[in-house]
């Protein structure tokens, strides 16, 4: 029978295609926006509060973030919709995320739609293809001051507003030739690149980590070619 071929599996297998890695490409602001969610840990063993932030890939600006006490699909729509207003009402051509539930919810899907957004996101289990984000909440979470856990929600707003305050406006980036993300998201960076002044390294809070490779502020950013 095997020589005549009849021995084989004769239930009928899902084939599925194996998920493509995301090639998203900008060359300016406001082309690629990255967002995620992390758990910022409270004074209550097992409580967390939920950190939602949205970058632009290209300035590495945080756009917007929000603390909130859970996570759920219905403050992830309310979520874009304020990153969207605190940008000045300019949306991004695609918005990427991982496949959390609320990233991957029927109202973001819906929201993204309706504002005529492309939708991306990282393949399943895979933990390494939002690598933006992912590199934002590190240089968070690494930080001297960031704190062992938080008295209340209050408390992680407090801090996130000065952390984010500081990196976006006097973290100077290695990532974007060692400008700030809001003089590259603003389209300023050039200017002073061309004026031949060298940015100063802050005193503060000095949350910066060494990186093997200076991009110029007007790189384009390749997420296909980022490593693995």
């Amino acid at each position: 029978m095997r020589a005549q071929g009849l021995v084989r599996e004769r239930r009928a297998l899902a084939r599925h295609e194996a998920k493509k890695k995301p090639h998203l490409v900008a060359r300016a602001p406001n082309e690629v926006w990255s967002w995620d969610i992390t758990k910022l840990p409270s004074v209550e063993r097992g409580k967390y509060f939920e950190l939602y932030v949205m970058i632009d890939i290209f300035s590495r600006c945080v756009v917007h973030w929000e603390v909130h006490v859970r996570e759920s699909a219905e403050l992830a729509k309310q979520f874009i919709e304020n990153c969207i207003r605190a940008n000045g009402g300019t949306a991004p051509r695609t918005i990427h995320s991982d496949r959390g539930p609320s990233m991957t919810s029927k109202s973001v899907a819906n929201l993204l739609s309706d504002l005529d957004i492309v939708k991306s996101h990282s393949r399943p289990k895979v933990s390494n293809d939002n690598p933006y984000s992912e590199a934002n909440f590190k240089t968070m979470k690494y930080c001297p001051t960031f704190p062992e856990v938080f008295g209340s929600a209050q408390d992680a707003r407090t801090f996130c507003r000065r952390f984010f305050e500081y990196y976006n406006h006097r973290h100077y980036h290695s990532g974007i030739g060692l400008h700030t993300p809001f003089t590259v998201h603003i389209g300023t960076a050039q200017a002073i690149q061309g004026s031949g002044r060298t940015p100063r390294s802050p005193s503060g809070w000095h949350c910066r980590f060494r990186s093997r490779r200076r991009t110029r502020s007007t790189e384009t950013r390749n997420w296909a070619a980022r490593p693995r």
